[in-house]
């Protein structure tokens, strides 16, 4: 099935709003008009009548409207919760958790590999037996999690080609940033930028495939020909927050930001525009992290300071759910920093279930913090060199993985509040990492390879060729024994999770 928002016929257009629905599967409520002539009934009609409505008086809610021409279809239910889902970007709103339901991991083989209308830079989803993949053809799939068949298509808007863009390394550019599904709703949300440089929010059901709402998200730097969203949306209280930074380049006047959404589509936004003139990008592929208490936290690229006073750029910045600053980390560092490009916003915070919060990016430093109080400028709580970071972090106790781009992920033990690097990977393993099934999963995007790798030693346990380029800082989803993968052309499964 191919659900086309465009071909929908509107059923509501709340302009001021900015909000489209477009959902037809609810069926339409009917009153009625007139009054019933009083009637007389003998005994016996009434007691076959009362034996009717007493054997049928589960099949309608009371004041219910009836229809004596029309049956409304029941509506689909979303799959049942599964321990193996992964529903957002790394299994878990922390980002950094592993997912503890798949068995012990075995020997590698092609499941099944599933072309699409454009690559899938972010993490497949999987719901039930559904994977849900995003394409930078802006258009949302719904595939067998056993066969990888397309169950349903929905195509959002017409992408951006990289020919009208100033700068950046998409070709188009449609959805690049990983989904979310709420398990409440039913619905995945994701960020499509459609032609006129719009980024829409767009919410499906994963069980029809339908669109039910698209609703603009202006980026409130004002500069949306410049602003990308890159990172993984994030989900939490009822809003959906969504990141920008901008074009591979750094062209033009752009401002990282975060923007939080309505989940039901109507309501104000609220924001967070990074403090600084120019730059301050949002672009880790990890996305906004949600920690303890809802507190999210999010790095921040090198902005246009390289003297005082800080400009709130190259930090790790804590948010309050309606996206006031809560708190803020920046390395004592932060002007040269900003002058040599060698920012913190190139890794997604790894929170640590302790609450410490392991930050790294391009300068090579990992830096230790409490992420009750981070501690503004130079506040780290220990730093020691680690690598040069590149994507979203996994955890696991108090030893976080950290995908590196100068030689492989790394396993950084936080123990008694110190940073100790225990094991590097593969050299040109610079994916983002995954654990499960006693192992950690990481990829060369460059070559195209998958590894396996063993958690405590960082020892290639087995690895298998994908038969696809893969999109920069890919990182797999694990369900079951499945391993899956977004590639620059579509989906690919592995079997031997």
């Amino acid at each position: 099935m191919d659900v086309t928002a465009d071909s929908h016929q509107a059923v509501c257009r709340a302009r001021r709003a900015g909000l489209t629905c477009y959902d037809h599967s609810l069926p339409r409520s009917e009153g009625t008009s007139g009054r019933l002539s009083p009637m007389r009934l003998s005994p016996l009609t009434v007691l076959v009548l009362a034996l009717a409505v007493s054997g049928c008086a589960s099949t309608a809610a009371p004041g219910a409207a009836q229809s004596a021409t029309t049956t409304p279809r029941a509506p689909q239910s979303p799959p049942p919760a599964s321990a193996w889902n992964w529903p957002v970007y790394h299994h878990h709103p922390a980002r950094s958790r592993f997912a503890a339901a798949p068995p012990p991991a075995g020997p590698l083989s092609i499941a099944w590999t599933r072309p699409l209308d454009g690559a899938v830079y972010g993490q497949p989803l999987v719901i039930g037996g559904l994977v849900i993949a995003a394409t930078e053809g802006d258009s949302v799939y719904g595939l067998d999690r056993t066969t990888g068949a397309v169950r349903w298509r929905a195509h959002l808007g017409t992408p951006v080609p990289r020919s009208s863009l100033p700068c950046g390394d998409i070709d188009p550019l449609g959805i690049t940033g990983t989904p979310v599904y709420s398990p409440a709703t039913g619905l995945v949300y994701a960020v499509a930028e459609t032609a006129g440089y719009r980024h829409m929010l767009t919410v499906v059901s994963i069980t029809s495939g339908r669109v039910r709402f698209m609703r603009d998200i202006p980026t409130p730097d004002g500069q949306p020909r410049f602003d990308q969203q890159r990172a993984a949306l994030a989900l939490a209280g009822g809003r959906v927050y969504v990141a920008f930074g901008g074009l591979d380049g750094d062209c033009g006047q752009y401002r990282g930001s975060v923007v939080g959404a309505p989940a039901s589509g109507s309501g104000p936004l609220v924001s967070y525009l990074v403090p600084t003139a120019r730059g301050g990008g949002i672009w880790a592929t990890g996305g906004p992290v949600v920690g303890p208490g809802g507190t999210i936290y999010v790095s921040i690229g090198n902005g246009a300071a390289t003297q005082a006073p800080f400009d709130g750029s190259d930090s790790v910045t804590a948010l309050s759910a309606d996206l006031h600053r809560a708190g803020i980390f920046a390395p004592a560092v932060w002007a040269a920093d900003n002058a040599a490009d060698l920012d913190l916003g190139s890794m997604s915070p790894a929170v640590l279930p302790s609450g410490l919060i392991l930050a790294a990016g391009k300068r090579g430093t990992g830096y230790l913090l409490d992420g009750s109080r981070l501690g503004g400028v130079a506040g780290q709580a220990a730093a020691a060199q680690v690598c040069q970071a590149y994507g979203g972090p996994s955890v696991r106790g108090t030893v976080a993985y950290i995908p590196c781009g100068d030689g492989g992920t790394a396993a950084v033990d936080t123990a008694g509040r110190r940073i100790h690097v225990l094991w590097r990977g593969p050299p040109t393993a610079a994916g983002s990492p995954v654990l499960g099934g006693g192992a950690v999963w990481v990829t060369d995007w460059g070559a195209g390879t998958l590894y396996q790798l063993d958690m405590a030693t960082g020892h290639v346990r087995h690895q298998i060729a994908l038969g696809s380029p893969l999109p920069h800082f890919a990182s797999p989803s694990l369900s079951g024994r499945l391993v899956l993968i977004g590639t620059m052309s579509g989906v690919v499964a592995v079997s031997g999770a």
